[in-house]
């Protein structure tokens, strides 16, 4: 097991143990993933999409379809699963918009590759600097910067932050992917100005920063990682899905 301290260990609701990871232990366990054995970065964006919207529609309740959600998503990997989400909302015929910090046109590699197929589905496309009223949606998902915060978010990262934060004051549910935008990965803490979420759909294993105060209701995602490239990383634990996708989690004590 890696060396993290007792308090740092969440729980699922059921009662079974879930350690907390470090920025620098989820860059291994993604490393290990994408360079040496998979699952690759666009498998585990489609896991971390499809369980995004899934969330989204179970908070927004039966009516969803009459409802509008906005994605607030960045130009990483966290901005790669709310456009992936995008997509999977639009093609159950949601009403979606999606706001990017980049131009779609622009975008290359895993994040230019859901572009493509985003551009496909009947979604709402915008860039930061087009209108766009937040207090209008039924349902925000912050995907703008996720665990790879490097220092205080920049001007484009900050304009969807403050974004999320006039839907908070009008009432509106947040919906963060992994991390909200803003929160210091293994600290909680934020430089300055960060999201505040309803609900934080964390992604493979809990964050050591996140607190209730920060993240909200906190539930797991499952990316998809098998046992093997975590025990490469150094860590172990039992089973956490089951048969289920993603999972509540309760904060450490």
């Amino acid at each position: 097991m890696t060396a993290i301290d007792e308090q740092q260990w969440f729980s699922t609701t059921a009662g079974f143990p879930v350690p907390g990871l470090t920025e620098a232990e989820m860059r291994e366990v993604d490393r290990i993933a994408i360079e040496e054995s998979g699952p690759t970065l666009l498998q585990m964006m489609e896991h971390a999409g499809t369980e995004l919207a899934l969330t989204a529609l179970d908070m927004l309740g039966a009516d969803w379809r009459e409802k509008r959600i906005l994605v607030l998503a960045g130009t990483g990997r966290n901005g790669g699963g709310g456009i992936t989400a995008a997509r999977h909302l639009a093609n159950r015929g949601a009403r979606v918009t999606l706001v990017s910090i980049g131009r779609p046109s622009e975008a290359d590699g895993a994040l230019g590759q859901q572009f493509l197929i985003l551009g496909q589905a009947p979604a709402e496309v915008l860039t930061w600097d087009e209108a766009f009223d937040a207090t209008e949606a039924n349902l925000v998902i912050d995907a703008v910067i996720g665990y790879s915060l490097q220092g205080a978010p920049r001007a484009r990262q900050m304009a969807l932050i403050r974004a999320s934060h006039a839907a908070v004051a009008a009432g509106v549910p947040v919906l963060s992917l992994d991390v909200p935008s803003g929160v210091i990965t293994d600290t909680g803490e934020a430089f300055g100005v960060a999201v505040q979420p309803t609900r934080t759909l964390t992604l493979a294993l809990p964050k050591v920063g996140l607190k209730r105060e920060n993240a909200g209701e906190l539930w797991l995602a499952d990316l998809g990682i098998p046992p093997g490239v975590y025990a490469r990383a150094g860590i172990a634990f039992e089973p956490i899905f089951g048969n289920e996708g993603r999972v509540q989690l309760e904060y450490p004590v």
